[in-house]
């Protein structure tokens, strides 16, 4: 794994304060000698995007740690830059780095709603709720110009194809027109993801997400008008905002979430380097203590990939988050009922046909 240095001056708005070497690249330059070198260019902190011509649009989800069969990213790559996203692996898959390239080149996959049009349509296809996003947030900040999702939820609501949405972003009551409609045949339901209630936390966790109390309007707003509504309460990083937990599911409780979850933070390949290095640059007083913590919930390595234990960790310390977290659900009357899409009034719709009632 790639030795990461500390950049030299913190970098206000952006999760990841390092851009490790992708692990595919067979070479890499870096700054060894700083005060030899009198003209370097430096990298400017500014999001570039690119577009994607793929022929295949859904990722069929194998893991049976998430109920949903196909997961839909718009997007990849993600601005809101939270430093212990787990898609930030993926984004060496585009030859770009999982820290800094994450956050500021952004791949947008601009057919995606064609695409899924085409799906529905074929043969093969069979209704079945889909989850919007797997990877990335579906409503980060370009999402305002492109419009995909808005046009992904549409083509959902043409063909009465059941679909769930996760997000950190208030921009999702803009689209609040296709949700109630998709409502209407209980094809939807949304999880708002809230961290804390501690904004001066989020600023350094999540820079560019939106405020707490306006991921609590999403709730409010969505849950007035007959939408299914969730909170996820994650990731849950010891530590750090492992006793936020119950202000985060009183709160959402209180707007009208019906449902909620959690996770226990994993730093799977090149995000253990990119967290650690994070952390210790924003918290050096208790790094090596919430790094200790995290690996106590894994078996002793912050890494984990099993199936059945790497969401929720195992543990003393993850018995006790977990123990909490029912709880506080039970208390707040968080998932007493199980959300069920319909998946009867699908109607398969030729390419170009729009349906007219």
């Amino acid at each position: 794994m790639n030795e990461i240095s500390q950049p030299t001056n913190y970098q206000k708005g952006r999760g990841a304060q390092s851009n490790p070497t992708n692990r595919f690249d067979v070479q890499a330059y870096d700054i060894e000698h700083p005060e030899a070198i009198d003209d370097w260019e430096k990298e400017i902190l500014q999001t570039q995007f690119f577009q994607e011509n793929g022929k295949t649009i859904l990722n069929k989800v194998d893991s049976p740690d998430i109920p949903l069969a196909y997961s839909l990213n718009p997007y990849q790559g993600c601005e809101h830059g939270c430093v212990y996203c787990y898609a930030r692996n993926s984004h060496e898959y585009w030859g770009f780095s999982a820290g800094m390239d994450f956050e500021q080149k952004i791949v947008i996959k601009k057919r995606a709603p064609e695409l899924l049009r085409e799906l529905f349509s074929s043969k093969k296809w069979r209704p079945t709720a889909i989850s919007l996003s797997g990877n990335t947030d579906c409503y980060q900040p370009i999402e305002r110009k492109t419009q995909l999702t808005r046009q992904i939820l549409q083509v959902c609501l043409d063909y009465k194809n059941p679909v769930g949405i996760i997000t950190k972003n208030a921009l999702i009551l803009r689209d609040t027109d296709l949700l109630q409609e998709l409502a209407k045949y209980n094809l939807v339901s949304v999880y708002t993801s809230i961290t804390s209630m501690d904004e001066s936390l989020r600023r350094k966790l999540e820079p560019r997400t939106s405020k707490y109390d306006d991921r609590l309007k999403i709730i409010e707003s969505l849950s007035k008008i007959g939408i299914h509504c969730g909170v996820m309460n994650a990731p849950i990083i010891p530590g750090l905002n492992d006793t936020h937990m119950y202000e985060v599911l009183r709160r959402a409780s209180h707007v009208g979430a019906k449902s909620a979850g959690y996770t226990i933070v994993r730093l799977n390949g090149a995000i253990g380097p990119i967290f650690k290095n994070w952390l210790s640059l924003t918290f050096p007083d208790r790094a090596q203590k919430v790094w200790n913590l995290i690996a106590d919930c894994h078996g002793g390595k912050v890494e984990d990939s099993r199936f059945g234990t790497r969401m929720k960790g195992e543990g003393n310390i993850a018995d006790m988050i977990n123990q909490q977290f029912n709880l506080y659900c039970k208390q707040f009357h968080l998932n007493e009922t199980k959300f069920e899409f319909n998946l009867s009034d699908f109607v398969k719709l030729q390419p170009g046909q729009m349906r007219l009632f």
